[in-house]
């Protein structure tokens, strides 16, 4: 077991992650996915945020509307009046404050997609004083590093990519740089076919105090697997496998 290092993390490893909801449902990031996730005993989501025109925080995976609602066009530049009307599935796009309003027992694992998205997440974790609920992560090494200049230790954060290669190139033995400070590390089980998780790379997250989650695992036997490797963490699409897989192995809490 690798030790608790911040009150987000607060729960009987492995954590069970419902990636956007449930996505494979076809109404990701919409209130009525994680009411569903709720429903089946999921008390860890992941979800992403954009900033509107108007500086409005939404619950939402892409730039643009195009792929997943009936409208279109960059979220960054409409106003969240004209957002609000997009449906997913025909379920209405939620602000993330909206969410940790209604799932007040619920942790949030929150992506940040844009540098824009910073600063009103932020505030809002700070307003709202969620800062026991949010994990903070990003693709982007800097932008987490910068949210977690802000915020300070009383932020959970992830590692981004590069540091993600660093904590990979140590369980190797080179002397990377790794920031300190996060808590966990959420990667991929492959990277451009390149496996990303092994016992190598588990156990040296684990010396360093680090959690890893492991996105986005949708079949059986691959989410058993990584749970022999020891990971703290499986973030799915599919909800019902996944509970069934840690129901099976009696983790499921």
């Amino acid at each position: 077991m690798t030790p608790v290092r911040h009150p987000y993390l607060d729960h009987p490893s492995p954590i069970p992650f419902a990636h956007r909801g449930g996505a494979a449902d076809g109404i990701e990031n919409t209130a009525a996915a994680f009411r569903r996730a709720a429903a089946l005993g999921y008390r860890y989501f992941e979800t992403d945020v954009h900033t509107t025109a108007d500086g409005r925080l939404v619950a939402f995976h892409d730039s643009t509307l195009d792929r997943v609602t009936d409208l279109r066009g960059r979220i960054s530049e409409l106003p969240w009046s004209e957002v609000r009307r997009a449906r997913v599935g025909g379920e209405p796009l939620p602000l993330f404050e909206e969410l940790l309003e209604e799932f007040p027992d619920a942790r949030w694992n929150v992506d940040m997609k844009a540098e824009p998205a910073l600063h009103p997440l932020i505030n809002l974790i700070g307003r709202t004083d969620s800062w026991d609920r949010v994990c903070v992560g990003s693709f982007s090494e800097a932008r987490v590093a910068r949210a977690h200049r802000l915020a300070g230790p009383r932020l959970a954060t992830s590692y981004g990519v590069r540091g993600v290669l660093g904590l990979r190139l140590r369980s190797y033995g080179v002397p990377a740089p790794v920031r300190e400070g996060a808590v966990c590390a959420q990667v991929p089980r492959h990277q451009s076919g390149i496996p990303v998780v092994d016992r190598r790379f588990v156990r040296m997250a684990h010396s360093r105090g680090l959690q890893v989650h492991v996105w986005t695992v949708n079949e059986a036997d691959h989410m058993h697997a990584l749970l022999d490797l020891g990971v703290d963490g499986i973030m799915t699409d599919q909800l019902e496998t996944l509970r069934t897989v840690f129901t099976e192995r009696g983790v499921w809490h």
